[in-house]
C-alpha cells in the first residue's frame, strides 16, 4: 500500500528515539497499521548539530513551517516542546487536514481546546499519550477505556525528577540541595530545574488528567501548585518517625457534591503502607478511582527518550490506522463543564510542627486555636529541648481555608516561636 508520510518536529532526546524505533520496527509497524510509515522530513534548529539518531541529511530541514504544510505529509509528530513555535506548527498541520501526535504537556495544558478545534476544522486526529507519564498507558484509558465509567479521583506521582530527589532525601537523609545535585549529575534534572522542583511540570500534567477524567476544560492556571524547594531533611525525618514518606502529588478529585473539581499539585505525607510510598527513583505511578472499575494503578517510567518515544509510536500507530480507515479518534469531551473550586474549599489534613515555649498551658492554648477554627486534632507529639519544645500535630480532615486560618492564628501566639513546617497529609481517608 501507499506509505503514510510522517513529518517529525524535533530530533533531540525523544525525537532521536522516535527515528530509531520507526527504522528498527518498520516491518512490524507496517503490519500493525496496514501500510508502511515513511519519514518525510525532520525539522531541526541547526543542520550541523551531532544527533543520536542517524538521519539522512536530505531529510533534515530548518523550515518547520514548510514541512508541516506539505501536501504529501499525512501525520505530524511534535516533540520540540514549549508553547511557540509548537502551537503555530501544530495548528497549521491540523487545519491542513493532518493528524498530530504530540508530547507537549505545556501547550496542551494552556491551549488544548484551540488544538482540538483545529483538529475538528481539518478533520484529523490529535493524540498526546506521551505528554503525561512517559511510557505509562494512562491517558488513553481515561479518554477511551473508562469513558463509560464515572471517575472520582486521580492521584499520583507524575514527575520523576522530584520523586528521585524526595526518595534520596528519605533513603539517605540528604538535604534538598545535595539530592538535586545528584539528580542533575545523573541526568534526571535539568541544569535549570525550576519547572520540575516548583511543580510547573506536574501542574500541566494534572490539568490534562483532570480534563480527561472529569470531561471539563481545565488549564494549568486552574491548578493549585506548590513545589518541593522548602522541604528540609528535618521534614523528611519527621515524616519517617511517624511512618510517613513525602511525595510530590498531583491530585484531581470531584467535590463530594459532584458539582466542582479540585486540581492541585503539592508535596504531601502519605503512609508508608500506601502503594505510592514505594515508588522509588524517577518512576511515576498514578491511581485512578472510578465508580464501577474501582481502584486502578498505572506504574512505570515517566520520562526518558525511549519510554516517551514508545508512547509516541503507540499514538502514531493509532492515528495511522484511523487515516486508513477514514475514522477519527475521540474529540475533546467537555460536556460536564465542571468548575474548578479554589484550594480553600478543598478538604484535606495538615501536619504542623511548632517551636514553642516549654511551659504549662502551651498545648491547651494551641488546641484552643484549632477549636476556634473548627479543626479537630488527630494526633499530637511533644518533644522538650531545654526551655523550648516542639509540638507536632496532625489534624483531621477540614477545609484548607480553615487550616490556613488556624496557621495564621498560631503564628500570632506569643508562645509560638516559629512554625517549623507545614505539610498536607494524604492517602489515609479514614481520618
Amino acid at each position: 500500500m501507499k506509505p503514510l508520510k510522517v513529518a517529525l518536529l524535533g530530533c533531540g532526546v525523544v525525537g532521536s528515539q522516535v527515528v530509531r524505533l520507526m527504522r528498527e520496527q518498520s516491518g512490524d509497524l507496517a503490519a500493525r497499521i496496514g501500510a508502511p510509515l515513511e519519514l518525510a522530513g525532520v525539522a531541526v534548529r541547526r543542520l550541523g548539530r551531532k544527533r543520536d539518531a542517524d538521519v539522512e541529511q536530505g531529510l533534515l530541514t530548518t523550515d518547520a513551517e514548510a514541512l508541516v504544510s506539505r501536501d504529501d505529509v499525512d501525520i505530524v509528530v511534535e516533540v520540540i516542546g514549549g508553547i511557540e513555535p509548537a502551537r503555530s506548527l501544530i495548528t497549521t498541520a491540523l487545519r491542513g487536514g493532518k493528524s498530530v501526535v504530540t508530547a507537549n504537556k505545556a501547550l496542551l495544558a494552556e491551549d488544548g481546546s484551540a488544538l482540538y478545534a483545529a483538529a475538528r476544522q481539518g478533520g484529523g486526529d490529535l493524540y498526546f499519550e506521551a505528554s503525561v507519564a512517559g511510557a505509562i498507558p494512562l491517558l488513553r484509558p481515561l479518554r477511551e477505556s473508562l469513558s463509560g465509567d464515572h471517575v472520582h479521583r486521580v492521584l499520583g506521582i507524575v514527575n520523576g525528577t522530584t520523586n528521585y530527589i524526595l526518595d534520596k532525601m528519605d533513603s539517605t537523609g540528604a538535604s534538598f540541595t545535595d539530592a538535586l545535585e545528584e539528580a542533575q549529575a545523573l541526568g534526571y534534572a535539568e541544569a535549570d530545574p525550576t519547572a520540575d522542583v516548583e511543580g510547573f511540570d506536574a501542574a500541566a500534567k494534572a490539568a490534562i488528567l483532570a480534563g480527561l477524567a472529569f470531561h471539563s476544560r481545565v488549564t494549568a492556571a486552574d491548578v493549585h501548585r506548590e513545589g518541593i524547594t522548602e522541604i528540609s531533611a528535618a521534614d523528611v525525618a519527621s515524616a519517617k518517625a511517624m511512618g510517613y514518606v513525602i511525595k510530590l502529588l498531583a491530585i484531581c478529585a470531584r467535590a463530594d457534591d459532584g458539582r466542582t473539581v479540585g486540581v492541585r499539585v503539592h508535596p504531601a505525607m502519605i503512609p508508608r503502607s500506601h502503594p505510592l510510598a514505594g515508588v522509588r527513583d524517577a518512576y511515576n505511578a498514578v491511581f485512578v478511582e472510578a465508580r464501577s472499575a474501582g481502584e486502578l494503578m498505572f506504574y512505570g517510567k515517566g520520562a526518558g527518550g525511549a519510554p516517551t518515544a514508545s508512547a509516541v509510536l503507540g499514538d502514531l500507530v493509532a492515528v495511522a490506522r484511523n487515516r486508513l480507515a477514514g475514522a477519527h479518534g475521540p474529540d475533546e469531551s467537555t460536556y460536564a463543564d465542571l468548575a474548578v473550586h479554589p484550594m480553600g474549599d478543598t478538604v484535606t489534613r495538615y501536619h504542623i510542627a511548632l517551636d514553642v515555649a516549654d511551659k504549662p498551658g502551651v498545648l491547651a492554648r494551641v488546641a484552643d486555636i484549632f477549636a476556634k477554627h473548627d479543626v479537630s486534632i488527630q494526633t499530637v507529639r511533644q518533644e522538650g529541648h531545654g526551655d523550648d519544645a516542639q509540638l507536632v500535630l496532625v489534624s483531621h480532615r477540614a477545609a484548607d481555608a480553615a487550616l490556613s486560618a488556624t496557621l495564621s492564628s498560631l503564628r500570632e501566639l506569643d508562645i509560638v516561636r516559629a512554625v517549623a513546617s507545614v505539610m498536607r497529609v494524604e492517602g489515609d481517608e479514614s481520618s
